[in-house]
């Protein structure tokens, strides 16, 4: 089940690829550039959900449920604080940031349009990514999967496809849905 929750984020990666290849070569270049830099931006937060997960298990082990609940809140802010931050700085920095993988024009475009509207939506990650692992570290994989099929599969990939293919967003729609879907 474990290796299920990576699978299904990683082919909602994949799909959401092929919509955004409908667009050109620009945009898919634009694309990767955006979500390369938002996984390394999203280090720091798996980190710290993972930890999360540690310490629900050890609590739970050790026949403390409080001290599990008290450790995901305070991962949750901790988590929040770090993203807001890196969320900040990938917003007013994404030009700059961006520029420092290509210089075509029109992929800095798509790539700052990308990074910027992810990383807006920061600050609802991380409390998200904490409570998945939360249910990881206390023996319950099913919840984390069956939340990343709703998020990734039910929600995300038909929003993204209708804001791209039905709407004048393009692009940006798809992104708009990696927002929203990460922030749900």
């Amino acid at each position: 089940v474990g290796i299920a929750q990576s699978l299904i984020s990683t082919a909602a990666w994949i799909a959401l690829t092929r919509i955004v290849s409908s667009f050109g070569a620009a945009a898919v270049a634009g694309y990767t550039i955006a979500i390369r830099v938002v996984m390394f931006g999203l280090l720091p937060s798996w980190g710290i959900a993972n930890a999360t997960a540690t310490m629900v298990g050890q609590s739970l082990g050790a026949l403390d449920p409080e001290r599990a609940r008290q450790a995901v809140w305070r991962a949750g802010f901790i988590n929040l604080c770090v993203m807001g931050v890196v969320g900040t700085l990938f917003v007013i920095w994404a030009r700059p940031i961006v520029t420092g993988f290509t210089d075509d024009v029109s992929v800095l475009d798509f790539a700052t349009m990308g990074l910027r509207v992810i990383a807006s939506g920061f600050l609802f990650y991380a409390y998200g990514m904490v409570f998945l692992q939360a249910f990881n570290g206390a023996g319950d994989a099913w919840t984390p999967m069956l939340i990343n099929i709703a998020c990734f599969w039910v929600g995300e990939l038909p929003l993204a496809w209708f804001l791209a293919r039905h709407t004048s967003l393009g692009t940006t729609g798809v992104f708009m849905a990696v927002a929203v879907a990460f922030s749900a």
